[in-house]
């Protein structure tokens, strides 16, 4: 068996320019409506906190709260545990009539922000908006970010590996061909 192949795409500071004009996308939704920025954990806490960060330089008058949502579906080496994707909302999630932005790394096949969308549904926000640092584009459901940092369309194969502190040391997009075969 040929080792993996893994290729950095996108660094540190190549992704603080992403996170910024996610920033601006995010800004560009706003209005009065209190909004909620929820992270999916695990990777999708962090750069919530990254992204509201930007968005009160961008939009200080923002009135923003920041949640994170629990999702239950892959195991570490992404083999599928539950049938249905589970979810774990803080006990203090009132989404009532708000703006919710829901943050993940990858939006892949669309399985997790559906099901997230499907819980948010009976929470009776204002609005629901997904923001992902990185866009697949090979969705299975009809699931769409409204918020984009990075397109990459890449083999079926290969994975798209975010590193987000603090669960890795660098921020950064690497590819990971786990073959390590061309396509």
């Amino acid at each position: 068996m040929t080792a993996p192949d893994r290729y950095r795409l996108y660094s540190d500071a190549d992704l603080d320019a992403v996170i910024d004009d996610m920033a601006r996308q995010t800004v560009a939704l706003l209005d009065p409506t209190p909004t909620v920025l929820l992270g999916m954990l695990r990777r999708g806490a962090p750069l919530a906190d990254r992204l509201l960060a930007r968005v009160r330089v961008h939009a200080p008058w923002a009135e923003i709260t920041r949640l994170d949502l629990k999702v239950k579906r892959y195991a570490d080496n992404l083999e599928l545990l539950h049938p249905e994707t589970a979810l774990e909302a803080p006990a203090e999630c009132n989404l009532l009539g708000r703006r919710v932005i829901v943050v993940d790394d990858v939006l892949y096949q669309g399985y997790s922000l559906f099901r997230v969308f499907e819980w948010l549904a009976t929470q009776k926000p204002a609005a629901v908006h997904a923001a992902v640092l990185v866009d697949r584009q090979r969705h299975r459901l009809p699931v769409h970010a409204d918020i984009v940092g990075i397109t990459l369309k890449i083999a079926p194969g290969d994975v798209i590996e975010c590193n987000v502190p603090p669960y890795e040391g660098d921020f950064a997009v690497d590819l990971w061909r786990p073959t390590g075969g061309s396509r």
